[in-house]
């Protein structure tokens, strides 16, 4: 089978015709080009008005990047005309297998944003003999296509969450849908202030706002501030991850206090290295980490009374009762309040503040995915090293929703991968 059928079967050009492929280049840089020619009897399509339109000239020939064939470069060479339209003047004509001005095919520009997925830019850039701004662009035209085509009808669960992309307290908002079998990035906002998440819901529109029945988040008061404003009968959800990352804090914080007083004062510092010690799971414990763990144990510190209220607190998670788990909600801080462990008071007060938001937890259980926030979190985290830093927030947007939109892509696209 010819190069020129296979064209001809996968990408058909209307009103134009696959003259013939020829090599170019050198032995060492072969490419191929494909001559195209316009169809006996056609007429140009102005590019303004979308209509046919009678020819006026011909201008030079340009070449137009195509889907490399095994490495070797390919390229659609054409040459164009103008049309002499009544409406719009002489204009370029219209051709379907690229846009404007630019070099690169719709084929081109979908195959690289598809590696853009799984390889770093600047490594796609160096794979297709191209530069990183080429993969930007194509990736940007892949991502306003998707987001222009996307459907946000259906949507029930959201999670809500802020990350650091930049050095110097540098924050995006970022707002995913995280129900059951329905995952993806819906939103990005520069900063985390109540503006942000605001404008999710600008763009969401009031109708698809009040069909949303759980928002998950962290503690963040912006966040909080907006829920009660736009969406005040929805079931605030605390998340899990973010209040046992509170929990840490405090016994690293006590650990290292403890630190600091047992080395001023000449004593044996026997909390040498055992950070993670305390904060994993038993479960989780290699065989030294656990042997470590019951000689720990044995000593009055105030680090294994941290570690024990910690390990008292996973019991709250098994609840199915809200009243039961009420209760032992407030037996826990009143424990933690009465420890002498500053930091941890410091964590039973934020709980009490969040009584509410975090009880809720339990009525939303299995309603929809709740470990998703911060699994698409470590995903961002992920793309933002592999592009190696972004040069402008509209490059980390444009990423982000590339990696993780899970945006449509339009119906004749022939280069897909999984």
């Amino acid at each position: 089978m010819h190069l020129e059928s296979i064209l001809r079967r996968l990408q058909p050009q209307p009103g134009f015709v696959y003259d013939q492929i020829a090599w170019a280049g050198t032995p060492a840089h072969p490419a191929l080009h494909a001559h195209l020619r316009p169809r006996k009897g056609s007429r140009g399509i102005c590019s303004k008005c979308c209509r046919k339109r009678p020819g006026y000239d011909v201008l030079g020939t340009r070449h137009f990047t195509f889907v490399p064939l095994w490495a070797i470069p390919v390229l659609y060479v054409y040459t164009m005309r103008r049309v002499d339209c009544p409406r719009c003047g002489v204009t370029v004509e219209m051709v379907p297998w690229a846009a404007g001005k630019s070099h690169a095919t719709h084929a081109f520009v979908w195959f690289v944003a598809s590696w853009a997925r799984v390889l770093s830019w600047t490594e796609v850039a160096r794979r297709f003999r191209s530069s990183w701004d080429t993969v930007f662009r194509c990736v940007e035209h892949a991502v306003r296509w998707g987001l222009e085509h996307r459907n946000l009808d259906g949507i029930r669960s959201i999670g809500v969450d802020e990350l650091a992309w930049k050095k110097g307290h540098k924050y995006l908002t970022l707002v995913y849908q995280i129900d059951h079998g329905a995952r993806r990035l819906l939103h990005i906002a520069r900063d985390r202030r109540a503006s942000s998440f605001r404008a999710f819901f600008d763009m969401l529109g009031p109708e698809r706002s009040k069909r949303i029945a759980f928002i998950a988040s962290d503690m963040w008061k912006a966040f909080r501030q907006v829920v009660r404003e736009r969406c005040s009968v929805v079931l605030h959800v605390l998340d899990r991850f973010h209040v046992m990352q509170l929990m840490s804090k405090a016994i690293d914080e006590t650990r290292r206090q403890e630190v600091r007083t047992l080395r001023a004062s000449g004593r044996d510092v026997l909390l040498t290295k055992t950070r993670w010690l305390l904060l994993k799971r038993p479960k989780n414990l290699t065989r030294n980490q656990r042997g470590r763990l019951r000689q720990l144990v044995q000593v009055n510190l105030r680090s294994v009374r941290a570690y024990l209220l910690k390990e008292q607190f996973q019991h709250f998670w098994t609840y199915r009762s809200v009243d039961y788990a009420r209760r032992f909600l407030k037996r826990w801080t009143t424990m933690a309040m009465r420890s002498r462990l500053p930091p941890f008071k410091k964590f039973a007060g934020t709980l009490r503040e969040h009584q509410r938001e975090l009880l809720n937890w339990f009525l939303a259980r299995g309603q929809f995915a709740a470990g998703a926030t911060e699994g698409f979190n470590n995903k961002a985290r992920v793309t933002t090293r592999k592009a190696y830093g972004f040069r402008t927030y509209e490059h980390a947007e444009i990423a982000l929703y590339h990696a993780l939109g899970d945006l449509p892509e339009p119906p004749w696209l022939t280069h897909r991968f999984g």
